[in-house]
């Protein structure tokens, strides 16, 4: 029989936030009851108007390969260049398009652990061998940025995944970290994920970095603007590297609708900022009645949190029984954590009932 490439037998698929469809309907729950904690986007929902732009688009020809007005429209809204931008269906896409273009079998990519689950997959499939620094025996479970330059220095990986803020953890590296790590790759590639920073306090403008010709910063429209059944995002980088992701990047890969839905979402001004505020609130919510509860949240500067609860995945099913999910972090290397991203301080005050009840019950400690 014929058999897939050898490298691919190890693959083994990692675990996500967002809603198990048939894991909900076996429960006997229908998913636009569940109260979802699980996934790090916006929770309020697309900008007002953003389905009458989709409904605009033209369906009965193909889309834009190049995504051209939305492309615009980011250098715009960005003040860079259109050539140093490629957008995506998700940063996903892009993830596996720049690990196809730079790496390949035998080449080293570093990635510090805990962090999110696809760059180790995207590196297997093209048979790079992953080098992984562990922040799991941390307390506060936080990258050493020193240790990550000593492993660069001594390894000389070809590419280094760096999630900024950092998935689970909310850790927010500083620019000056970030030019340490990007120095040390010399020659490397660095990939800055900075999907979740549109929600992250005190931040830096990783843009200004675009001088280092090794560096690919990464952007999610999905979890900044509630897009996450649409699927966009974009790379941005030095000319040479778009014009090798954009030589293998799949024809027609954002659809009609969603390049119809970010150019909407782009030009909704306060939205971001007002959606902002109403996360931090509902975070400063959350935290403290989790403290009042005799949990131990740990610190985060993004929208979306830790907390160690035992044994996670009874945690998880004991709260999703009550119609609430959270994300189980076992996947991460943390099974007695779960992650929360805030929702409405309505649904927030349903989940810290839900847990104080199962605090009571011994489900959590």
């Amino acid at each position: 029989m014929l058999q897939p490439k050898p490298n691919l037998n190890k693959i083994i698929p990692c675990s996500h936030g967002g809603i198990d469809f048939t894991e909900i309907e076996n429960m006997g729950f229908s998913t636009e009851s569940i109260l979802d904690f699980s996934v790090n986007c916006n929770p309020f929902g697309p900008p007002s108007g953003i389905y009458e732009a989709m409904g605009s688009a033209s369906i009965d020809i193909y889309p834009d390969s190049e995504s051209s007005v939305l492309t615009q429209a980011l250098s715009a809204k960005l003040g860079i260049p259109s050539d140093n931008i490629l957008a995506g269906s998700g940063s996903t896409e892009l993830i596996r398009l720049i690990t196809t273009a730079y790496f390949g079998l035998g080449d080293t990519v570093l990635i510090p652990q805990p962090t999110y689950g696809e760059y180790e997959i995207a590196s297997q499939i093209v048979g790079a061998k992953v080098l992984k620094q562990s922040a799991l025996v941390r307390p506060d479970l936080y990258i050493d940025v020193n240790e990550t330059v000593e492993l660069i220095e001594y390894n000389h990986p070809k590419g280094v995944f760096l999630c900024n803020p950092n998935n689970p953890t909310g850790q927010y590296f500083s620019q000056e970290n970030v030019e340490k790590i990007i120095s040390a790759t010399g020659e490397g590639l660095v990939i800055l994920d900075e999907a979740y920073i549109a929600f992250t306090e005190n931040t830096w403008n990783s843009l200004n970095l675009l001088n280092f010709e090794n560096l690919i910063i990464l952007r999610s429209m999905t979890k900044d603007y509630a897009l996450a059944g649409l699927r966009l995002g974009y790379a941005v980088a030095n000319i040479p590297v778009i014009s090798v992701l954009k030589r293998i990047r799949p024809p027609w890969n954002i659809t009609s609708i969603s390049q119809n839905a970010g150019l909407f979402a782009l030009k909704a001004d306060s939205y971001i900022e007002e959606c902002g505020r109403k996360i931090q609130e509902a975070k400063g919510y959350l935290t403290r009645e989790l403290i009042n509860a005799g949990l131990s949240p740990l610190p985060s500067q993004t929208n979306f949190f830790l907390v160690k609860v035992g044994k996670s995945t009874e945690f998880r099913q004991a709260l999703l029984r009550k119609g609430i999910l959270v994300r189980d972090c076992t996947s991460f290397g943390l099974p007695d954590y779960i992650r929360i991203a805030p929702r409405t301080i309505p649904d927030c005050q349903k989940l810290v009932s839900a847990i104080i009840d199962l605090k009571v019950k011994g489900h959590a400690g």
